[in-house]
């Protein structure tokens, strides 16, 4: 929680001055029960009106007074805690995309978009107030107290005793309750989650008429948040009731007591009505303090959430060097690399080793889940192997900067992710500097200018979000374009031609084959067409290396690859992809 403080760096000034302005309005609130008794026991008692005007007017003054403060200090309040925000809001940001995949999906997706979105608010508003009541209110109730005393020992007694049983119930309450909001929270996510496949897999859910369950589902889920936040509530709730008890039943006994002492004459009747008012201020501002301990909770609670992202160190160590010897033998080796996932019990991957020279191509086959994408995964260090070495150009991967690293790999995922706006905007991803010429040329290698030529506006077409507006192999094909007008040392397609035809993968095969830059290619997939024509194919089962070598040689050597190739030889797509 500390390690927040370090995010009012620069508002320093507004964190000081608004609490520094309440608790100025604070001192002239005081003085107005004074100012009040003053008018009863002086102008009222003696008929004065002259006097009565006069301190009627320096009501005024105390209140114009108080309202300026009050302006200050709501100015400096709301201007430190934005300010707050969004330092904190960037640097979550910042951390999020250090962060390797290991810690993403351990703190999941929807976890760390309620942390930047929903607790942050509440930690600014939680904030905001804090820096506007946190001294006030203090200042107030034990200012009152202190007040009560220099009028009347007997009657300050009464302050006494009320403001511990006041401070019992209030501290009771926001200890019960931290933990419960942080309860709350975790269920917040669950129905964010919910929400966000919904949204993203809404076709799949209406193909497969699962709308029925999906709402039962959401109802659970919401039902559930909807219970804790209720059990919260009732404790909380107690809060105003419990204040507002020992307040009224302190007045009563207060106006009792004040009564047989103006009748005996050891007060006055407007030193008794500035007691009641010192009182009724104790009230009004434990009602603002009951607001302020409801809503700390609930900062506190986000603001545990946020520092442990923030605190979240990322497993890789990022490397120095940001030079590579295209010059060397090999572009990639893998040396007895093994990777075990985080909580896995078993390794994904068990010494794979194998070589690539600058310009090679590699195809990597093999069933479902038996770790294709996980082997690439390791070549730009979205992973680190937990045994062995990946090196590149000769230098192990975990030396190199990870933004060098990744600048020289062009990578084509399973999965399409396209941002929303246009062509030119998702291509220059790759290359922020490409112009139209080189988008154009790396469209064309991808197969992909004859259908962007024809969009309305060509290079200018907008996509929408997620690529909506896209058939699934334009989406494919402009992703690989967007890897290729990077001219990436090596360009890695992980099963990124699953949704092309075979006439079309052939083109686009040939087109990367000749491609100018001449980057060392692996592609990954399930498609013995796909792979055949590579320099080397490796066959992975279970994580194993079961074979490498030639389309030929693998024939001949490898059961399990003469297995894949027999079961899909023979059909329409073989036939296609052997003409």
């Amino acid at each position: 929680m500390k390690s927040l403080l370090k995010y009012f760096r620069g508002y320093r000034k507004e964190a000081f001055s608004a609490p520094f302005f309440k608790i100025l309005e604070a001192v002239f609130e005081l003085l107005v029960p004074f100012v009040v008794a003053r008018i009863i026991d002086v102008g009222i008692a003696n008929g004065d009106r002259g006097y009565i005007v006069k301190m009627c007017g320096v009501l005024v003054l105390l209140g114009a007074v108080g309202l300026s403060m009050t302006l200050a200090a709501q100015y400096f309040a709301a201007k430190g805690a934005v300010g707050f925000s969004t330092n904190l809001r960037q640097a979550l940001f910042d951390k999020i995309q250090s962060l390797g995949f290991g810690e993403l999906d351990g703190l999941g997706a929807s976890s760390l978009i309620t942390r930047l979105t929903s607790d942050l608010n509440t930690v600014q508003s939680g904030l905001n107030m804090m820096l506007r009541l946190m001294m006030r209110s203090p200042i107030i109730v034990f200012g009152a107290m202190i007040t009560a005393f220099t009028i009347d020992f007997r009657s300050a007694l009464i302050f006494a005793l009320t403001i511990p049983v006041l401070t019992v119930i209030v501290v009771g309450i926001t200890l019960r309750c931290i933990p419960l909001y942080s309860g709350v929270q975790r269920r917040l996510e669950k129905v964010l989650l919910s929400t966000k496949e919904n949204l993203v897999g809404a076709r799949v859910i209406r193909a497969f008429c699962k709308e029925p369950e999906e709402e039962k589902r959401f109802y659970e889920l919401n039902s559930d948040l909807c219970s804790e936040q209720k059990r919260v509530g009732r404790i909380s709730a107690a809060m105003n009731p419990l204040t507002f008890a020992v307040i009224n039943l302190a007045i009563i006994l207060l106006l009792w007591q004040g009564a047989f002492q103006v009748e005996s004459g050891r007060l006055t009747q407007g030193t008794v009505i500035a007691l009641y008012n010192l009182m009724s201020q104790i009230l009004v501002e434990l009602i603002k303090l009951a607001n302020l301990i409801i809503s700390i909770p609930k900062s506190v609670a986000c603001a545990k959430r946020i520092a442990a992202v923030l605190e979240t160190e990322p497993a890789m160590a990022d490397g120095s060097d940001t030079e590579c010897n295209i010059k060397a033998e090999y572009a990639v080796e893998y040396n007895n690399c093994s990777l075990r996932y985080a909580g896995a019990g078993a390794d994904s991957l068990e010494s794979i080793s194998f070589s690539l020279r600058p310009g090679e191509s590699l195809g990597i086959i093999g069933p479902t889940g038996c770790g294709k994408s996980s082997l690439v995964n390791l070549l730009p260090r979205f992973y680190d192997c937990t045994a062995g070495e990946v090196r590149v150009f000769g230098k192990n991967v975990r030396d190199y900067d990870l933004s060098a690293l990744r600048s020289w790999v062009g990578f084509v995922f399973q999965k399409n992710r396209l941002f929303k706006g246009t062509i030119r905007e998702n291509m220059k991803l790759g290359a922020e500097d490409a112009d139209d010429a080189e988008i154009t040329e790396a469209l064309r290698a991808a197969q992909a200018w004859d259908f962007v030529s024809e969009k309305e506006g060509g290079l200018d077409y907008v996509i929408e979000q997620g690529g909506a507006n896209l058939s699934g192999g334009q989406a494919q094909r402009l992703c690989i374009a967007r890897a290729i007008v990077r001219k990436p040392k090596i360009l890695i397609l992980d099963d990124s031609s699953s949704a092309l035809d075979y006439a079309t993968e052939a083109r686009l095969r040939a087109a990367v084959s000749s491609l100018g830059f001449a980057p060392t290619v692996i592609t990954v997939s399930q498609r013995v067409s796909t792979v055949m024509h590579c320099d080397r194919i490796i066959v992975l089962e279970d994580g194993r290396c079961e074979g490498i070598g030639t389309h030929g040689e693998l024939l001949e050597s490898c059961p399990e690859y003469r297995e894949i190739y027999e079961s899909q030889i023979g059909t329409s797509a073989e036939g296609g992809a052997g003409a």
